[in-house]
């Protein structure tokens, strides 16, 4: 096949624009101008040479390499004008974050602060490649870009920041999708301008999520790995279990998460409501302003308990400065109705609270130590079969607002003190097989899962700024 030719000259390459889908409703790819991967402020390479574009299909590599590199290109892109002036990938990235497009035989891909690692599975006799789907790939790039914003998240032993990580993952899948004009226009058509019900850009990874689904039929959505178009209550993790079927929620990150990523699509859709003309131009102001206040919000956030609550207080404090408070019943409609906040904390977020608290919000900057305003909690580690006592890096900050979750019951939530969120998820964690622990650091008692339970997100290991041990993580699966 010849190069494909935009406007008589631009070489393209073929591309999906979100996800492959899965047989027998696949997506078609379509040409894109041949990517730039070399963007500021969010540079990125592939660690494999690039081919020619030469408008190779699928189920080629130089098929794949492409689409990644499309994904790439255009999530650097989305986030690029959003976050503030100066901000760069975590130093432990580099000057370019590189992805790996071949990691391994998994249905899965990760971000570790290395880079980014994609892995393929044969399912069905389909190569089901996470390279191949510009959601999954632009998740992971959200992670990176959350890194970058707010570096303390990503050791925080909290369920709350975990999940908050991998909201902002599929949030980056949705707000790249709706870069496109075409997908713009294809979702106003597909929900008749009713943003928040399920359509192409809600739904995150449908081939792997179908892949999974083959081997554990309730581990995912029915028609996707995860749907923003939800209505999950918030309950506080601590009280929730560590696993269960995708139709319930656990305090697993990825299950968690779909509380916040579901209450930011309302966003998005009360942004859209609220915009002069509702067409696609509209809509991707809507993406843009909604992506705005999120960056604003998590950079400024304490990192707590009821963490959600305080990323929710901050993009109506954000909204209230960038907007004069335009979209202020929006957000706070789309918060309450997921439980992020309770009646009486949306009621509290008043017009001069917020103005009190702005001068604070506005010194906030991005990037900062890795553990700067956590709380180290020591543990003893013989409950988990560790041989020294374990410190964890607690969500403590100071709380900006007084704000919480929506008790089920009435109410608002009383947030769990930092000590026990932190040993809540360690216990977690090891529930779930996530934790490594090296030989040297385990008790003769020791109940380690080394089985081939997926990817370990943790490890123990020396404690680098004093006695003992630590869980620090290894990247975001």
């Amino acid at each position: 096949m010849t190069v494909h030719q935009q406007q008589g000259t631009m070489p393209t390459v073929l591309v999906y624009e979100d996800d492959p889908g899965f047989p027998p409703q696949v997506n078609m790819p379509v040409p894109h101008p041949v990517p730039q991967l070399d963007t500021q402020p969010f540079p990125t390479a592939i660690a494999d040479a690039a081919p020619q574009p030469d408008g190779a299909g699928p189920g080629t590599e130089a098929f794949r390499y492409w689409v990644a590199a499309d994904a790439l290109s255009r999530a650097s892109r989305t986030w690029g004008p959003l976050v503030p002036s100066g901000t760069q990938w975590h130093a432990s990235v580099g000057r370019a974050l590189t992805a790996h497009l071949d990691a391994g035989d998994d249905l899965n891909a990760f971000y570790d602060r290395r880079g980014l690692w994609f892995f393929r599975h044969t399912v069905a006799g389909v190569t089901v490649a996470a390279c191949v789907s510009t959601e999954v790939v632009s998740h992971e790039l959200g992670h990176a870009v959350l890194d970058a914003l707010r570096p303390r998240l990503f050791n925080a032993a909290s369920a709350e920041t975990a999940a908050l990580h991998e909201a902002f993952g599929d949030i980056s899948a949705l707000l790249t999708s709706l870069q496109l004009e075409s997908l713009r226009v294809a979702v106003l058509a597909e929900t008749q301008g009713d943003l928040e019900l399920s359509s192409r850009v809600s739904r995150t990874a449908e081939q792997l999520g179908a892949a999974i689904r083959r081997g554990h039929p309730n581990a995912v959505d029915p028609d996707c790995l995860r749907n923003l178009s939800n209505s999950f209550f918030y309950r506080d993790p601590v009280q929730l279990p560590p696993n269960g079927p995708a139709a319930t929620l656990s305090s697993e990150p990825h299950s968690f998460s779909r509380v916040f990523s579901g209450a930011f699509l309302k966003v998005v859709a009360g942004i859209f409501r609220q915009q002069d003309r509702q067409d696609q131009a509209g809509l991707a102001r809507a993406a843009e302003i909604a992506g705005q206040l999120l960056v604003d919000a998590v950079v400024a956030a304490p990192v707590v308990s009821a963490y959600y609550a305080q990323v929710a207080g901050h993009m109506i404090a954000a909204d209230q400065r960038r907007n004069g408070g335009t979209y202020s019943q929006s957000l706070r409609s789309a918060f309450i109705r997921h439980g992020i906040l309770s009646l009486e904390a949306a009621a509290s977020l008043t017009e001069p609270e917020v103005a009190r608290r702005g001068p604070a919000i506005a010194e906030a900057m991005p990037g900062g130590g890795d553990d700067e305003g956590l709380a180290a909690v020591t543990i003893q580690g013989a409950a988990y079969g560790v041989a020294q006592p374990v410190t964890l890096s607690a969500p403590g900050e100071e709380r900006r607002f007084g704000i919480a979750g929506s008790d089920p019951a009435g109410g608002s939530l009383r947030p769990a003190d930092p000590e026990r969120v932190a040993t809540s998820y360690l216990e977690d964690l090891f529930r779930r097989g996530r934790v490594h622990v090296p030989e040297e650091h385990r008790t003769q008692a020791a109940f380690v899962d080394d089985g081939p339970s997926g990817i370990k997100t943790h490890e123990i290991t020396r404690n680098p700024s004093g006695e003992g041990l630590a869980l620090v993580r290894r990247g975001f699966d």
